[in-house]
């Protein structure tokens, strides 16, 4: 019976040796995610567009902290802005991100709740 690599099953997963830039790229995005404003934003951003009010409303923070956090979201390139009238809409640049922030999430949930982990 042939080896079945458990990471060809990822949705739109690249299997590719990681080399030393990509492994840095990775942990500077892990690092954006580690902390927990930010990876709520991503959350929500992962769910739909959305404007700076909206979000500072539904993750607590000042307008201002939120600007900030999207700033060094923007800059990194995790999220791209959209001017509509005097609003600034924010949104996430790919899928990979949208399922690393919904599977930590939801990995995060089993440990918080103690259900089984699964595929």
């Amino acid at each position: 019976m042939p080896h079945s690599d458990p990471l060809s099953s990822a949705a739109g997963a690249h299997l590719r040796e990681p080399d030393s830039v990509r492994l840095a790229e990775a942990t500077r995005v892990f690092a954006l995610l580690s902390d927990a404003t930010r990876l709520h934003l991503l959350w929500l951003l992962a769910l739909e567009e959305s404007d700076v009010g909206s979000l500072a409303e539904r993750v607590a923070a000042s307008r201002t902290a939120v600007s900030q956090h999207l700033a060094k979201l923007r800059l990194a390139g995790l999220v791209e802005a959209r001017r509509d009238g005097r609003h600034m809409h924010y949104r996430l640049t790919d899928g990979h991100l949208r399922r690393l922030v919904t599977e930590a999430l939801s990995h995060a949930d089993h440990r918080v709740t103690g259900q089984a982990p699964h595929d």
